[in-house]
């Protein structure tokens, strides 16, 4: 009897297999920036995409479902934040693994094993659309904040798609204060924690010179980002410190680099879209809020988009930590820009491109994740209505093909407490 019970208990803990789903009648947005498709259809077989759009056939054995007036469309991916990092903010709860304190390591720390698949925040982002997440350390006594991973938002326990995906540096003024007090300071650091892990890259024998500032795993940590191989998300706000990143390069050929914030990036887009690199811009800085933002508008993102900058919209310093369901609305804003005199915004296709294949593919993920287009991940979301208006909202997502909860700590408390016979509540409330 234990050990049909145990099976059984097994059995139900085990993550749900993927089905052969055929969504149909719906708008089918494929999330690459073209236009939304009326009357489209989108089949999900083995948790991948098999084709999306109009004129796609059903297969046999398909679960059918009619969208009819719904709007279908790959899940949403938050371009950056802490998502799976900490629960709430009660100072030194224990509950906050966002960043390693007073820790003897920075590069060389690896946020996976601090993500938690069942956190609380997980669940209200994937009640609203999120599926798959960007998430970072946050930089403690050290420049190098350590390496980030690429989640999901599913139901179970195997969270991180792709672990170590990037190196995280914190520049600006963030970095000058954590460096001592300057930018110039902070860019010493960083050159030199380059160049210690460019030496130790030579060394066959793996020895080190004695003028140096990182410990072996931190150094070790670096080389695959000076070799190119790792991704180097820096934050950054203000055009001078955007271009001195950028002429970093000259120094280290090899860094493949993108930029997270860019308030500024505005003023010198024709600079960043020369070099190529990403921006995984935060959508709703609009006041300079600090003095390394004195040139903020809700623009810059249309603005770079129109120099020919790669842009997507990430969530810095902005309830990172829990709001990654707000990126809609930010792309819904730059649309709505669009029609003001005098601003910059973009179109709504590639406003939600920017929440959904744009982060991916600014992490190197695009051939995965972020779109409906063949092979990629089965991420679906069918909406109520237009996903970019706030009285819109999921009505079914699936993640890798299987169907999701979307109840959470949120709806629960709602459901509890909506209906609540007035005797069951505390004597003073029922006066």
């Amino acid at each position: 009897m234990r050990a049909l019970l145990a099976t059984i208990l097994l059995a139900g803990a085990s993550p749900l297999a993927a089905q052969t789903v055929a969504i149909t009648n719906g708008t089918v947005v494929v999330g690459d920036g073209s236009e939304p498709v009326q009357g489209g259809t989108v089949v999900v077989r083995n948790g991948r995409v098999v084709a999306a759009g109009r004129g796609v056939s059903v297969p046999g054995g398909a679960e059918v479902i009619d969208a009819t007036g719904k709007w279908v469309t790959p899940g949403i991916v938050a371009g950056f934040s802490r998502l799976g990092l900490a629960e709430v903010d009660l100072g030194a709860d224990g509950s906050d693994d966002t960043d390693s304190g007073n820790g003897p390591f920075n590069a060389a720390i690896d946020v996976t094993p601090a993500i938690n698949p069942k956190a609380s925040t997980i669940a209200v982002s994937r009640a609203d659309g999120v599926t798959r997440a960007v998430v970072a350390p946050v930089a403690g006594k050290n420049i190098f904040a350590g390496q980030g991973a690429v989640i999901d938002t599913g139901d179970d326990m195997d969270a991180v798609l792709r672990a170590r995906a990037f190196q995280f540096v914190e520049l600006g003024e963030g970095g000058a204060g954590i460096a001592g007090g300057s930018r110039a300071t902070a860019f010493v650091l960083f050159r030199n924690a380059l160049r210690e892990a460019r030496d130790l890259r030579g060394r066959i024998d793996g020895a080190r010179q004695d003028d140096v500032l990182l410990t072996r795993f931190d150094a070790a940590a670096l080389v695959p980002v000076v070799q190119g191989k790792q991704l180097l998300l820096v934050h950054v706000e203000r055009a001078k410190d955007i271009l001195n990143v950028l002429d970093l390069r000259e120094e280290f050929p090899g860094l493949k680099v993108a930029l997270v914030g860019a308030t500024e990036g505005w003023t010198v887009a024709h600079r960043i879209a020369a070099s190529g690199v990403w921006v995984i811009a935060s959508a709703l800085n609009d006041l300079p809020a600090s003095f390394e933002m004195l040139a903020a508008t809700q623009s810059n993102i249309g603005r770079m988009r129109d120099a020919g900058v790669k842009v997507a919209i990430g969530m810095i310093d902005d309830n990172d930590t829990r709001y990654q369901r707000n990126q809609r609305q930010y792309a819904g804003n730059l649309v709505a820009l669009s029609k003001v005199p005098g601003a910059t915004g973009v179109s709504w296709s590639e406003a939600f491109a920017m929440i959904s294949s744009r982060p991916a593919e600014a992490v190197g993920i695009g051939g995965e994740i972020g779109s409906l287009e063949a092979g990629r991940r089965g991420d679906v979301v069918i909406w109520s209505g237009d996903p970019l208006e706030l009285n819109s909202a999921p009505e079914a997502v699936w993640i890798d093909g299987v169907r999701q909860p979307l109840d959470n700590h949120q709806t629960k408390l709602r459901d509890r407490y909506r209906s609540l016979d007035r005797e069951a509540l505390p004597e003073a409330y029922r006066k």
